[in-house]
């Protein structure tokens, strides 16, 4: 591990209030290792420089804390949490290597990337992690994983109406669906309030802010599911995104 990895992660991480181990350290700079290194052989992201891959990977999606100020992100109990459309790990394995607790499930639609998924999640030892090759919309419909979640996460690139029916079908009642979105999210989100309604959820929070280093605007939408999701959603597959809820 270099040291300039090792001091940019300790001071972003501080913000959040974040303190990792050497272990743990050492788990992300090889999960960065990892990823440079399938990256040249298969598209995995377009930021592999290492200061990036901190600020734009890492510790933004450690910045989940961020929407729990003044109450837990893990309270004392078993914490389940899928992350839908993962693509290379991300928010999921650097939630799992801060948070080990979770019980976590990684969900993504191309078997290359699960089966990296896979070799990151055995090579640095996490347990309590299941890797998933499959579509949001057949998972959501699938009786193991539907609204058996404390938590449903998504990086994923899509508008909150598409993502709401993709992700809300995976969370408990009184659990939260986050979804990470940058810029400004205010038409998009009055435009997914109809869909959030219609699949149980219920806007609690928006939480802004900006990433340490490069500026970027970053919000997260915090969604409570307060009623279950009606058996005909989600619909069939790549009807979220062409004919979203709105």
């Amino acid at each position: 591990m270099t040291d300039t990895f090792f001091n940019q992660m300790t001071k972003e991480l501080r913000k959040l209030n974040i303190d990792l181990d050497s272990r743990q350290m050492e788990m992300f700079f090889s999960y960065y290792d990892m990823l440079v290194e399938k990256n040249k052989v298969m598209n995995l992201t377009a930021i592999t420089e290492e200061s990036q891959v901190v600020s734009k990977h890492f510790v933004d999606s450690l910045s989940l804390v961020k929407a729990f100020s003044g109450s837990p992100f893990l309270p004392d109990r078993d914490i389940s949490l899928i992350d839908v459309g993962t693509g290379a790990g991300f928010p999921g394995i650097p939630l799992k290597i801060a948070f080990p607790e979770i019980r976590l499930t990684l969900l993504d639609s191309l078997n290359k990337r699960v089966r990296f998924l896979e070799d990151v999640c055995e090579s640095l030892g996490l347990a309590n992690v299941e890797c998933i090759h499959g579509r949001a919309e057949d998972g959501g419909r699938d009786k193991k994983l539907r609204e058996s979640f404390d938590f449903c996460v998504s990086r994923a690139v899509a508008n909150l109406a598409s993502l709401s029916e993709y992700c809300l079908p995976f969370v408990k009642i009184g659990g939260c669906f986050l979804s990470y979105k940058s810029g400004s999210i205010e038409e998009e989100l009055q435009a997914g309030n109809k869909a959030i309604a219609i699949l149980g959820g219920k806007v609690e929070d928006v939480v802004s802010f900006s990433l340490p280093n490069f500026g970027m605007s970053r919000c997260l939408v915090k969604i409570r599911k307060i009623k279950p999701c009606p058996g005909k959603y989600p619909r069939k597959a790549g009807m979220p995104s062409k004919d979203p809820l709105c």
